[in-house]
Order: C-alpha cells, then structure tokens, then sequence
C-alpha cells in the first residue's frame, strides 16, 4: 500500500500547485490530491506487469532461433528457466492484475523498444546470468530473481522515466515507492497461492487523514504562517524558498490537527521530506524553525497528543 511518506509529499505538492495557480477552490485541488494517490496506485499495477512484457519477448527470441535456416544446438535448446518462471507466471495469472490494468487502460503495447532496452540490460546483469545458470530449479529462485530484477533493472533508466512522464505528469518520483511495494507483494506471495494485489492504502483512514491535512493547511495557511514566522526572525526568510513555507505549513497542520502522529514523527518525515524537495540548507532552517513552534504550541496547549505513549 501507499505509505504516508507519499501521501505528504502529494499533499505538499499538491499545496505547491494549488498556491501557485489562480485556482480559489480548495475542494477541485483535493480532488486533484486524489487523483494523483490513484494515479500512483495505477502505477503499482502498470510497473507489476512489465517483467511479463520482458518475458513475452523472450519467448518470441527463443521462437525466432528455431525458426532460423539453420539453427544452433542453443538455439534448438535454449535455456528456459527465465520463461518458465513460475512467480512471472502467478503475475500473467493474476486476474485482478489484469482486470484493473484493462479498466484502467494500463500496458506496454506502445512502448517495444523500452521493453527491448530493458531486456537486453537484463541478460547482461550478474543475477540474471547466476539465475540461468543454476540447472536445479525451485520457486525460491524464481522468487529471489524476480525481486533482484525489480530490484536493480528499473531504477535510473533514463527510457523508462521518459515514458513514465509521458503517460502521468503525476507518476513523477513515484517509481522508487512503487518498487518497493512491489518488491513486497513478491515476497508475500506463497508458493501454493496466486498472486494478492496490495491494498491501494492501508485503511480508509489514510484517505480522511491526507484529505484533513491538506484542507486544514490551506483553510489556516495564514494562521500558520504568522506563526512560522514569528519563529524565523533569526532567519533571511527572503532567502528561502516558497517550498519551505509550503513544507512547514504541512508539517504545522499535522503537529496541530493530527493528535494521534506524534510530534517526532511529524517532525522526522517532513524535515526528511524537504531534503529531496527544497533547496540545499533548507533541512536545517525546517527543523530549526519547527523545533521553537512545538516548543511554543506545546506549552499554550495547542499541540495536544492522545493515545497510548503519546500523552505528555
């Protein structure tokens, strides 16, 4: 499922979108936010397929060798343990796979030379090299290969990036989170089962939340800021960028209106957020600045935590 890293980077960029357009509706940008968490849901679907694109490529090599005017012995017997790999197979199999990628119009059909580039890396790699060469054969194996290739074959491909935007502009930085979920339902997968979607999030209350911090941020964004700045005198605010107000109003909303995130938490994600999202420094200034607001809403009352090991 979706983390709640990503769905605050989502709700912070859809913040960013949303004060930097002439859009006055609050509920139009939320259903945006929604959109661009399903569209990441889409993505862990689309990206679950294409090892079995890879693979039907494969399987068209294998045929187009016998077919030669006068074939090897390799290519009269080729080495089938990558085309016959029963965790792809659980994959080609799922139905709920392909139902939601046919309901969503999700595949590769357009893109051959994207499943080509990522073949031909494939073959070259060790652990494909180690996988085939291993004669015994065990869903283990199969397991472990299928995880080492969404592991190390489709992050930081320049092709697949590019297709990627061109499909969703809201599928930008999701890859790297959808790896790893993927990676997960791989290794949750029993030998003696088929393949189990994960849940696009853990509960509804994932959706209330993102839904709440979002609206909460920018009904009080001046409220909020007042406040940020207050705490950045020691600050040139000028200096910074409009993604740090942005990234402390988010993480001001959440300590305020989520009782039950403690403040560490709220704290530790959105300061590592900022890392990849803002300019250089603007982690220091962010903790900085957070540190005297929890220090001061603490003791007015404002932040207020319940639940068990969150009450001060």
């Amino acid at each position: 499922m979706l983390n709640r890293r990503l769905l605050r980077i989502k709700a912070i960029k859809a913040m960013y979108a949303h004060l930097k357009s002439d859009c006055d509706s609050i509920s139009a940008s939320e259903k945006n936010l929604v959109h661009s968490i399903e569209k990441s849901y889409h993505l862990y679907n689309q990206i679950l397929t294409i090892i079995d694109e890879v693979r039907k490529l494969a399987v068209a090599k294998i045929e187009a060798g016998k077919q030669k005017h006068l074939p090897t012995y390799e290519d009269l017997n080729p080495n089938t343990k990558f085309v016959n790999n029963v965790v792809i197979d659980k994959i080609a199999e799922c139905e709920q796979l392909s139902i939601y990628c046919q309901r969503n119009s999700l595949g590769w059909s357009n893109y051959p030379e994207l499943i080509k580039k990522i073949y031909n890396n494939m073959i070259r790699s060790d652990y494909y090299k180690a996988y085939m060469a291993i004669e015994s054969r065990s869903y283990v194996e199969d397991q472990k290969f299928v995880i080492n290739f969404f592991t190390y074959e489709l992050e930081d491909n320049e092709l697949l990036e590019e297709v990627l935007l061109e499909q969703s502009i809201f599928w930008e930085d999701d890859l790297g989170y959808v790896l790893n979920m993927i990676v997960k339902t791989i290794q949750n997968c029993p030998e003696k089962k088929g393949l189990k979607l994960m849940p696009m999030l853990k509960s509804d209350e994932d959706m209330v939340y993102i839904k709440n911090l979002f609206c909460k941020a920018l009904i009080n964004k001046d409220k909020y800021m007042e406040i940020i700045v207050r705490f950045s005198k020691n600050w040139d605010v000028d200096r910074f960028a409009f993604m740090d107000h942005v990234i402390m109003t988010a993480a001001v909303a959440e300590l305020i209106n989520c009782p039950t995130i403690p403040v560490k938490v709220t704290m530790d994600e959105f300061i590592e957020i900022s890392k990849y999202y803002s300019t250089l420094g603007s982690s220091t200034f962010i903790n900085g600045v957070l540190d005297k607001v929890v220090d001061e809403l603490k003791k007015d009352g404002t932040i207020v935590k319940e639940g068990r090991g969150l009450v001060e």
